[in-house]
């Protein structure tokens, strides 16, 4: 279903940037000289298609960046909450290790000889013989 839906996303936004760049095949200048636009010394000419197509991925880059810069406080609780989490652990299996060693073995109460769970051994509930 997954792939599915995936497909019914992909192949259309395909389609559609294929089209895209087909209309827009036309050559257009970028110029990165404020001072003189008739003859810039820093410019670059290509289709308008990949102009619009590596706006778009800078674009995205750029928020990717601002997104993964504004949560370095979540991701430091995260890793500080981690490291306190595996101390607190550690700690536990310290303290069961020492309770298991510091517990006596288990005492039984002792038993009458002679005496069973019911009274005395060979004669139930009523003193009958067994």
């Amino acid at each position: 279903m997954r792939k599915f839906l995936t497909a019914l996303i992909v192949i259309p936004l395909g389609l559609l940037l294929v089209v895209f760049a087909v209309t827009n095949r036309h050559f257009v200048t970028v110029s990165f000289d404020p001072f003189l636009s008739s003859d810039p010394s820093l410019s670059v000419t290509l289709p308008l298609f990949l102009l619009l197509i590596l706006v778009a991925a800078l674009g995205v880059l750029a928020g990717g960046c601002a997104v993964w810069l504004g949560q370095r406080h979540w991701r430091r609780a995260a890793r500080r909450n981690d490291a306190d989490a595996r101390a607190a652990r550690g700690e536990l299996a310290d303290l069961r290790a020492q309770m298991a060693a510091a517990k006596p073995e288990s005492q039984r109460l002792p038993v009458a000889s002679g005496v069973g769970l019911y009274g005395p051994v060979g004669r139930d509930k009523q003193s009958a013989t067994l």
